[in-house]
């Protein structure tokens, strides 16, 4: 039996006004107005007829000249790379020092192999809640380790011929009381603490900690100063999505960045209006709908219709597998919505948004990788004249034969492009 979503027969009106395409000005006007705010010169979205949009150039540009800095709509670092990588939670570089990032690594490495298998499901989009939950750490005051005790399923793989490193040796790395040869040719920035307290996100700087917070994260914090509606709730659909899929989190993350803007929005428009009622809970669909409109410009259809059809599933049984698709959607729906659930914004918990929110994603995100300074620094070494590397590589070798082949890992995200999508 197809299951029925109340929020979409009840929100049917606004759920239609949501999804209309906008009308060709209002695209040009909203790529013109974004442009303009990117301080860009000589480029011009356009769209070309059946093809879709692209990006044309007006001028001569010289050769390494920067063309465009653009933000991605919302991004999220796969769940199982957060084991190997340590990076800011809103611009993704790589954070603490190098020490660090191999300490961290290290550390979770010795937990062991038997556990990873639990941790680690065969695809970069599923994990487990305790996986998730290894980033919560205090690094600032050495509690790191004491608080991964408990989190042996998140051990990154190991090959079995990797050797052992002393625990206090790895100590020394993750607390900085050892530095590393030529580790300084390789500054990172240091680690900011989530302003929520949920230790689970972690940032390169204050702006970027502050821009997480009001952009996303307010909501999707599981610390003490959350404004989520329900914390429990809200480890409930992480674990869900950690189980299933990660791409519910960057679903997450939009609808949060909508309902942010929403209430933004509308506190100005009291103020302007001269109202003092902060607390009027009357729902304003304009403002809705300009809150939406990021989301409105990118082309979607739903999850479960535009998903590709995996290799090992035949294509007589393909109604049943959208089917299931869709079932999973709602689940995480519900779950979503029992932890930042917003009766303004009521819409936005529609199965037909939340889907075509997700197939939005199918359509047009992108992997995106961010290199290693950890295999940079052991190249570094590894160039090092003869006398140099070879005293170097009495603490390094170790290290690295103890890493083993995964020592290069790169950070891995997934992000929804903001301007062409």
């Amino acid at each position: 039996m197809e299951i029925v979503c109340p929020i979409d027969e009840k929100c049917a009106s606004e759920v239609s006004c949501l999804l209309r395409p906008p009308s060709p000005l209002q695209v040009q006007e909203y790529f013109d107005q974004l442009i303009s705010t990117r301080n860009c010169h000589g480029i011009k979205v356009k769209q070309i007829s059946e093809r879709g949009k692209g990006v044309y150039a007006g001028m001569d540009f010289q050769e390494e000249e920067l063309v465009l800095k653009d933000q991605m709509l919302a991004g999220n670092q796969h769940s199982s790379n957060k084991m190997d990588c340590l990076v800011c939670s809103f611009c993704f570089r790589f954070i603490g020092s190098i020490e660090l990032q191999i300490g961290r690594r290290l550390y979770l490495q010795s937990l062991g192999d038997s556990a990873n298998d639990k941790c680690h499901m065969g695809s970069s989009s599923h994990a487990s809640e305790d996986c998730y939950n290894t980033d919560s750490s205090d690094m600032e005051d050495g509690s790191y380790m004491k608080n991964h005790e408990d989190y042996g399923n998140c051990a990154p793989g190991s090959s079995k011929d990797n050797i052992s490193l002393p625990k206090g040796f790895i100590e020394s790395l993750m607390n900085g009381e050892l530095e590393l040869p030529f580790s300084d040719k390789f500054p990172l920035p240091s680690t900011i603490p989530c302003p929520g307290g949920c230790g689970e996100a972690y940032y390169c700087s204050k702006s970027c900690a502050e821009a997480d917070w009001e952009l996303f994260h307010s909501l999707l914090c599981t610390g003490e100063r959350s404004k989520a509606l329900s914390r429990a709730a809200l480890l409930k659909f992480i674990e869900h999505a950690n189980g299933t899929n990660d791409i519910f989190l960057l679903a997450a993350k939009v609808i949060c960045s909508i309902i942010l803007r929403y209430r933004k929005l509308k506190a100005a428009h009291l103020e302007e209006q001269g109202k003092t009622n902060a607390n009027s809970k009357s729902s304003n669909l304009s403002l809705l709908l300009e809150a939406w409109k990021p989301i409105s410009i990118g082309y979607k259809r739903r999850w479960w219709d535009c998903i590709a059809l995996p290799d090992d599933v035949d294509s007589s049984d393909e109604a049943s597998f959208r089917m299931k698709i869709r079932e999973l959607a709602f689940t995480s729906l519900q779950l979503l919505k029992a932890a930042i659930f917003d009766s303004e914004c009521e819409p936005l918990f529609s199965l037909e948004i939340y889907g075509h929110i997700i197939g939005m994603f199918e359509l047009n995100n992108l992997d995106l990788v961010v290199a290693s300074p950890v295999e940079d620094y052991f190249l570094y070494i590894d160039d090092l004249l003869h006398g140099e590397k070879k005293e170097a590589e009495k603490i390094t070798r170790p290290i690295l034969d103890a890493l083993g082949d995964d020592y290069s890992i790169c950070c891995q995200e997934l992000y929804e492009p903001f301007l062409l999508s």
